[in-house]
């Protein structure tokens, strides 16, 4: 047996069993594909895929064992391959980080550039999508570290941690009615059109729970995932706004726009940093780690990565 055959099997899985497709997937031809499998599973004793003819049907019991150790197999092997990548060229790597918009446009600025001052030979890759293509992102190993607010601690194949708590905050026009008002209530809210994130977006969700705690039925004019979207519309009287508090951070003294606190009525959320279980973390991973929030040492990190850890806090 041999890591080809692994990959093969793995990629078959990861295609739908389609086999075109997983020769596509490797640069390699179908034959080549089945033959390899074939083999495997003979020298195996077992079949790791049923068939009709010769289309793959579906994953056999003693088959999900086997990709289950395959995984670790190859998992392992990436990991070597990185150990050897950071010894030798000593932090001159890439660092890839997955995250949403939100993250990467108003959180990530400052310890991104703290980090290539530590590490000017680094070369950083921010890739931007919803939370669960950072997920993914990282499953694939596309990524090596992510950052997000929804969805990460849903995938198995992830360790998450907390790393910061964060509010949303009403936004309108300083001559808006609300702008103004001593209290507001989610009743009030609820009767204004409102502004806000796509529902997979920045603790939408938690909008969206707050709002039917009380059977309440938020009226959304305007879904975006770009709280600078989101304030373009309010600025045009589309409606109230609701974004991120981090969002509001840059807006000059004096903007034509009001923040209002809105924890009180939909709660906190949390933003949470992951890796993929068992990758091999490199140096710059932890130090990253530690510039988002000094609630993640490195020691708390390892921890987590072995299974040891059992509350993180939050």
């Amino acid at each position: 047996m041999n890591l080809h055959q692994f990959r093969f099997v793995q990629e078959a899985a990861r295609r739908n069993l389609n086999l075109t497709e997983t020769a596509k997937a490797l640069f390699t031809s179908q034959p080549g594909v089945s033959k390899a499998i074939l083999e495997l599973e003979e020298e195996l004793g077992v079949d790791i895929f049923s068939r009709h003819g010769k289309r793959l049907r579906r994953i056999t019991e003693p088959g999900q064992q086997v990709l289950a150790c395959i995984e670790i197999i190859l998992r392992e092997v990436g990991n070597l391959k990185r150990i050897g990548e950071e010894y030798s060229r000593q932090d001159s790597g890439t660092f890839s980080i997955a995250t949403t918009h939100t993250q990467a446009r108003y959180v990530l600025p400052a310890p991104v550039a703290q980090l290539r001052k530590q590490l000017p030979q680094l070369r950083i890759s921010l890739h931007q999508g919803s939370p669960d293509q950072v997920a993914k992102m990282l499953v694939d190993e596309t990524a090596d570290l992510g950052l997000a607010t929804e969805s990460l601690a849903q995938y198995a194949e992830l360790v998450t941690l907390p790393c910061y708590e964060w509010q949303h905050v009403m936004v309108v026009p300083r001559d808006h009615p609300l702008a103004s008002a001593e209290r507001i209530s989610l009743e009030q809210l609820a009767q204004e059109p409102l502004v806000s994130y796509h529902p997979s977006f920045t603790g939408r969700t938690r909008i969206d729970k707050a709002f039917a705690a009380r059977h309440l039925t938020p009226n959304i004019v305007l879904e975006a995932i770009d709280s600078d979207v989101i304030k373009t519309y309010v600025r045009l009287g589309m409606g109230v706004g609701i974004v991120a508090e981090m969002a509001m951070r840059e807006e000059p003294a004096g903007s034509d726009l009001v923040a209002r606190p809105l924890g009180a009525l939909l709660g906190s959320n949390v933003t949470r940093i992951a890796f993929k279980r068992g990758a091999y973390l490199r140096n710059y991973v932890y130090a990253f780690a530690e510039l988002l929030s000094e609630r993640l040492p490195r020691k708390l990190i390892e921890k987590a990565m072995s299974g040891d850890a059992s509350d993180f806090g939050l």
